[in-house]
């Protein structure tokens, strides 16, 4: 009760914000990192149920990369990471796909449905919504193959719009394919930037384990 009684208080301190960004779209990244604990679950999804409760569009796109190391330590297999990138060959990618699409996605969309909500787990692949497209990583001017590792050509909104219409609340997975029908393994915070892009979301909201943007060392509060 006391939870619900916080939730009430942080809805009325934000009413001009709700008017503001009534009938609006809003995408937010949900770290890996930060979907660690039940009670953080719980207390996103609820917040996810008031925001559509209220007239605001969330779409979360997600990320899974210590749900991913937990499950291929289990299997044996060594993460390496070049730049950042997880190096992902097809048995990792198998990996990956499970864990992001199969398991960290369908418990979003389970604990948004048992708080109230309407969510649909999708990854990018379905309605063809990223079309991905592989990336090397630079070594010294030269090209280093780094598996199935992408970032996102196009985005087709469609499928994401009718369900914001409907009512639900999307879910998304960063996994692509290419023009081949190759799978890819996409970095959540760039599915998150192209997805509001071409929504034309009123806000990008990421949320991680870091303190945040910076520019100069210094931290950036909005881009």
């Amino acid at each position: 009760m006391k939870r619900y009684i916080e939730k009430v208080n942080t809805l009325i301190e934000s009413f001009p914000y709700i008017k503001e960004f009534y009938g609006k779209t809003i995408v937010i990244k949900y770290g890996g990192h930060a979907m660690e604990t039940d009670e953080g679950k719980r207390s996103f999804a609820l917040d996810m149920v008031l925001l559509k409760y209220v007239g605001i569009n969330p779409v979360i796109v997600h990320g899974g990369g210590p749900q991913i190391n937990t499950l291929l330590k289990q299997v044996g297999v060594e993460s390496s990471f070049v730049g950042g990138m997880r190096v992902t060959d097809a048995p990792t990618m198998e990996i990956v796909e499970m864990v992001l699409v199969g398991k960290v996605n369908k418990e979003i969309v389970n604990y948004i449905n048992l708080a109230g909500g309407k969510a649909v787990g999708l990854s990018g692949k379905d309605g063809n919504l990223f079309v991905a497209q592989k990336i090397y990583h630079d070594v010294n001017g030269q090209k280093m193959d780094i598996g199935q590792v992408g970032t996102i050509q196009q985005v087709n909104p469609l499928i994401i719009e009718t369900l914001d219409r409907e009512k639900f609340i999307p879910v998304i997975a960063p996994i692509g394919c290419d023009e081949n029908g190759v799978t890819y393994n996409i970095n959540a915070d760039i599915a998150a930037g192209k997805l509001a892009e071409a929504l034309k979301a009123e806000k990008l909201i990421l949320l991680t384990d870091v303190e945040g943007i910076k520019i100069d060392d210094s931290l950036v509060s909005t881009l």
